[in-house]
């Protein structure tokens, strides 16, 4: 009976103490410094410039195309771009700009919200008499 006992109590013992964990094997030429999140994230940015790289070309064929004109633009306008962006406080109370049919670029300012607060002594739709409309 003794000796059915204490296979079990081994066994016991072995189930219930710590496992010791396995060391990573580095796998298809992977060092072994880099983790699975650098792996992806490296995988990742290699599928993303394979992908974007035709667009890329395009790209820089168009600015080699338009970089001059832009550039002339740009010193000519620079200045004057400069100045309304100082003069401009907040460009979220202006409108989209306008082109004219005569070339004119307008730039219209967003109305002023009304004031939601009633005046004093009356409604909201200034009936200031106390009575109500059906």
């Amino acid at each position: 009976m003794k000796h059915i006992f204490a296979p079990a109590l081994i066994a016991s013992f072995l189930m219930a103490s710590p496992l010791v964990a396995q060391d990573s094997v580095p796998q298809d030429g992977d060092s072994g410094g880099s983790s699975l999140m650098e792996r992806g994230a490296e995988l990742f940015w290699k599928g993303l410039r394979e992908e974007m790289a035709p667009s890329l070309e395009e790209l820089e064929g168009l600015m080699s195309q338009i970089g001059p004109s832009m550039q002339s633009f740009l010193a000519e306008m620079g200045p004057a771009l400069t100045e309304i962006a100082s003069k401009v406080e907040d460009w979220s109370r202006y409108e989209a700009p306008e082109i004219l049919p005569n070339g004119d670029i307008i730039i219209r300012r967003k109305p002023d919200e009304p004031d939601s607060t009633p005046p004093e002594g009356g409604s909201a739709d200034g009936a200031g008499d106390g009575s109500t409309d059906l």
